[in-house]
């Protein structure tokens, strides 16, 4: 199953290259990789993998991943306290590498909901039952996946955007506009992967895999509850900003080691998805969108 996506930098659609393809095949494709899945997806197995990218043995994985999938190293940082001839000590410091200062920045227009995440996005004005990319709309509810009895009205028949990150990228997410945060709270402890390829043998990973979810009051789009779904062998969903008050751009929280997903949900009327990624998004393609640049619009 080859992976394709609308790249809207380079206006070209390409072929992504899996992290790990072989395994995600393995364990939702054969019969022993499913009758083992119980245990590689619980959240202690995905937690106990992703401690060992935290020793420092595990710096002599960065330099073939760097290679292999052509990062380019020249528009980050070294990790806290580190310099350039010794800069992540770790393979979870250079997975949750930050950019440099001027190599991206976040839309300004009010009128504009800016990208939390690099990564690659489905869009959809609104769900429902004869929705079926990635997954069947009844997989994709507003009010399952947001799973509280005090905020699941409040998004249905919103806007939804699905944003996956691949090992590859920018682990790191943002606030996609200014405002305040109303709620958070945990849902879930099962850490399925993301990957569309796991999606088709399981489309009800939304709904059961650990997420972490918020409900904002943003100054121009509305109330949007943001989601991190943790995927297979992410350690840990870690949040680092703590004040209520947030402005548009600021950090809001990384993923440690493994795949994982944004997902981000509006209120009806409120705003759309960009057009571009709604036409790709009809097409089962997703549209890979730079940190901070235009998702979404007012309407």
């Amino acid at each position: 199953m080859e992976i394709k996506y609308f790249n809207r930098e380079s206006g070209e659609q390409e072929i992504e290259r899996v992290y790990g393809e072989n395994a995600v095949k393995w364990f939702y494709q054969s019969f022993l990789g499913k009758a083992l899945a119980p245990v590689a997806t619980s959240s202690w197995f995905s937690k106990f993998y992703g401690s060992f990218q935290d020793k420092p043995n595990s710096t002599k994985k960065i330099d073939p991943f760097i290679e292999k999938f052509n990062i380019q190293m020249d528009e980050f940082l070294p990790h806290e306290n580190r310099d350039e001839s010794a800069p992540y000590q770790s393979f979870n410091e250079f997975f949750i590498r930050r950019f440099k200062e001027g190599k991206r920045s976040f839309v300004s227009d009010k009128n504009s909901l800016a990208a939390p995440c690099e990564a690659r996005y489905f869009g959809y004005e609104s769900i429902t039952e004869e929705t079926t990319i990635p997954v069947k709309g009844n997989f994709l509810k507003p009010e399952s996946m947001i799973d509280h009895e005090k905020w699941g009205d409040t998004f249905k028949g919103g806007p939804l955007m699905i944003a996956r990150l691949c090992p590859v990228d920018y682990h790191r997410f943002h606030y996609p506009d200014s405002g305040t945060t109303l709620d958070s709270y945990r849902r879930g402890n099962i850490l399925h992967s993301v990957n569309p390829i796991a999606l088709v043998e399981k489309p009800d990973i939304f709904l059961i895999n650990e997420r972490a979810v918020s409900i904002l009051e943003t100054e121009n789009f509305g109330k949007i509850a943001y989601l991190e779904v943790g995927a297979i062998c992410v350690g840990k969903i870690v949040q680092s900003h703590h004040d209520k008050e947030f402005n548009r751009g600021d950090e809001k929280g990384y993923f440690l080691f493994g795949g994982s997903t944004v997902v981000i949900i509006g209120e009806k009327g409120k705003w759309k998805p960009s057009q571009d990624i709604l036409d790709y998004t009809a097409k089962g393609i997703e549209t890979y969108i730079k940190l901070g640049t235009e998702i979404g619009t007012k309407v």
